[in-house]
């Protein structure tokens, strides 16, 4: 953890109070290295976004840590937020919802430069504007000028990442952000994000519900359910040997080819499933290490 941007540290997120408080996360730890990307893979509500939004600090932790570059953030005073936020960037799942359509694509990549790059100034602006539209493989003559609805999905999402890479990030939190892209051009999103990752030295928290592309993308994997982290380490690790009850569920839900639908070995019986949750929900404080780089709570 010494040499990570940003680590939490057993961090906590409840909402609500006594009885009725939800926990969202319970006691996350996982940390985000330079040109190495973390997946954060689960089913809608197992805590994903709860942690994005702790990391780009949209949700105070109700316990526990964050640490960037190894010095707790709550510590922190108004000038080491700034350079937590500037450093700190997130590529939201609806590309287009998180563009305003009221303004063009040069405009959304202008502002962040304005506010967070003093040094770029007058006609700078401009080149810069057009060397980020060209890294993510747009033509800036064509789409600068632009309003969101006038790309494509891809397209769009593509100018989310040049705008977050406008300021210059040391991290990139990436939530869900092929899930709402057609089929054929997720590829190319990925692509994109793995080069930035590797030609920027960038740290890339992915969070995704679709263990396919967390292999392709990531190094490291968390799999998370009920709020926690139930099985963690090297991405190849966990996926080709799976010891946690819920990553094999969460693995059985991806077709197999030589397995027809209709063969029962292609699915668990629905009270075998509803077992799994129930005891994968329940808090987990036991944490065995495997193997190497392989880690996973005890029920």
């Amino acid at each position: 953890m010494s040499d990570a941007i940003i680590a939490l540290d057993t961090v906590t997120k409840s909402f609500g109070h006594g009885s009725a408080a939800v926990h969202a996360a319970r006691a996350i730890s996982f940390s985000l290295h330079a040109g190495r990307a973390l997946a954060l893979v689960g089913e809608s509500g197992s805590g994903k976004t709860t942690c994005a939004r702790m990391a780009m600090r949209e949700y105070r932790p109700t316990s526990g840590r964050i640490l960037y570059k190894g010095r707790p953030v709550e510590a922190a005073n108004s000038a080491e937020i700034g350079r937590y936020r500037r450093s700190v960037q997130m590529i939201f799942q609806d590309p287009f919802a998180s563009l305003n359509p009221a303004h063009t694509i040069g405009y959304h990549l202008r502002r962040p430069l304005k506010l967070h790059r003093p040094e770029i100034e007058g006609s700078e602006i401009d080149v810069a504007v057009r060397e980020l539209l060209t890294r993510v493989r747009l033509d800036p003559d064509r789409v600068a000028p632009k309003y969101p609805h006038e790309l494509s999905g891809g397209q769009r999402q593509r100018v989310n990442i040049a705008r977050a890479l406008a300021v210059q990030p040391e991290v990139i939190v990436a939530d869900e952000p092929t899930s709402m892209l057609d089929v054929s051009v997720r590829l190319g999103v990925l692509n994109l994000l793995n080069e930035m990752k590797q030609e920027m030295n960038l740290g890339l928290l992915y969070i995704t519900h679709d263990i396919a592309t967390a292999r392709y993308i990531a190094e490291d994997i968390a799999v998370m359910y009920a709020g926690q982290i139930v099985e963690w380490g090297s991405t190849a690790r966990v996926i080709d040997n799976p010891l946690h009850p819920y990553t094999k569920l969460l693995l059985s839900a991806v077709p197999d080819p030589d397995i027809r639908f209709e063969d029962p070995k292609a699915r668990l019986r629905p009270d075998e499933v509803e077992d799994i949750r129930r005891r994968s929900a329940a808090p987990q404080d036991e944490i065995v290490e495997v193997e190497p780089q392989h880690f996973i709570r005890m029920i």
